[in-house]
């Protein structure tokens, strides 16, 4: 049984995922730089998003007709929602020093790491295989999950995971075993040939990858 799964990170503004917890627009710039990404994208055989309107307008920006699927979902951060981690910091730092080491607590009242960490695993285990290549546009949240259930690590290690925005994490499941593969997408750089005529560079970008084996979920 082999499933595949390319996973790519939604992308907001410039200043990258993380520094508004909650959803939000892809600026104009973005969104140009998405439409240059689209050429370098894997082959799919079957594309979904996240329902938040930010995988919405990454799918839309990358000229990728997804189906929304509800799993692909952000961590639900509750109450703080909307806000930034020092905007939190300056009210309630013991609240956000707690999260921030305990993968069982969720002061805002939203989801904890492990919720999320379970769910994520849960969605990868009911994947078909036989579909072909999966490209899934979705949330760092849930690619940081979905890595704490393919390498087997404690959901602790949650927060140690860094998924940048558009760039891509590929999970393959084979003979009970995941193997990982990382990707940073760039914007293809113009650059002048002999003739003087601009061309469309498309740049090899390095990869990792990492093979293990299930054990349990966090």
């Amino acid at each position: 049984m082999t499933v595949r799964l390319t996973m790519f990170c939604a992308t907001t503004a410039e200043g990258g995922l993380g520094r508004v917890f909650g959803d939000g627009a892809v600026s104009d710039r973005r969104r140009r730089e998405l439409a240059a990404m689209t050429a370098t994208l894997p082959p799919y055989a079957l594309a979904l998003r996240g329902p938040s309107a930010r995988c919405a307008q990454t799918a839309e920006a990358l000229a990728i007709a997804a189906t929304p699927e509800h799993a692909l979902r952000d961590l639900d951060h509750g109450r703080w929602d909307g806000r930034t981690p020092e905007d939190i910091a300056a009210v309630d730092p013991h609240g956000l020093s707690v999260w921030l080491t305990d993968p069982d607590a969720a002061p805002h009242g939203g989801e904890t790491v492990r919720e999320l960490c379970r769910r994520t695993a849960a969605w990868l285990d009911t994947l078909p295989a036989g579909t072909g290549r999966i490209l899934a546009i979705t949330e760092a949240s849930f690619i940081r999950a979905a890595l704490v259930h393919a390498l087997s690590v404690p959901a602790r290690s949650f927060g140690h995971l860094q998924v940048p925005p558009a760039s891509t994490v590929t999970l393959t499941l084979r003979d009970g075993c995941w193997s990982t593969r990382f990707d940073r997408l760039t914007v293809p750089r113009r650059r002048q040939t002999a003739e003087g005529v601009p061309t469309v560079a498309v740049p090899t970008t390095p990869t990792t990858r990492r093979r293990v084996c299930l054990t349990g979920r966090p």
